[in-house]
């Protein structure tokens, strides 16, 4: 099966990252490795509070990961988080093909802003997405309408 790139985005215990956070994000690309795949570019996200608590974490430190995998082999990936007790929540999104480029160079963009202590520069985008959804609704609702 040919391999496909996925986006990762972990939930990480506050606490564990906190104390080591070089082998709590080596953990994660050691696991994906591990399954068989390579890891393009991983980042630290945002450390924020949670809407609700996850296994009696009320904060924690989201972990985004680019990465190239075959497609069967995401359920092990899958598998190791759920028996890892430092991964709270994870997420794997299959990325089109014809955006990887653009999604990996912003990544590692937002990298090194966030190396340099520049991570109030991206905001903006933040409440673009915001704004973004709003206008999405509408649509989507028309949309939905139209299918019977």
């Amino acid at each position: 099966m040919a391999e496909n790139v996925y986006e990762g985005m972990f939930i990480l215990d506050s606490n564990q990252y906190g104390r080591d956070p070089g082998a709590v994000s080596g953990q994660i690309a050691k696991i994906i490795e591990e399954a068989g795949g390579s890891v393009m570019v991983s980042r630290l996200w945002e450390e924020r509070r949670l809407a609700y608590p996850i296994k009696g974490h009320r904060k924690g430190t989201y972990w985004l990961v680019y990465f190239r995998l075959d497609g069967s082999r995401l359920t092990g990936i899958q598998r190791q988080c759920e028996l890892s007790d430092m991964v709270l929540r994870n997420l794997f999104l299959k990325v089109d093909p014809r955006i990887v480029d653009t999604l990996v160079e912003h990544a590692v963009a937002g990298r090194s802003q966030a190396a340099e202590g520049e991570g109030q520069a991206e905001q903006p985008a933040d409440d673009d997405k915001e704004k973004g959804k709003e206008t999405e609704a509408p649509v989507g609702a028309a949309d939905a309408g139209s299918g019977d």
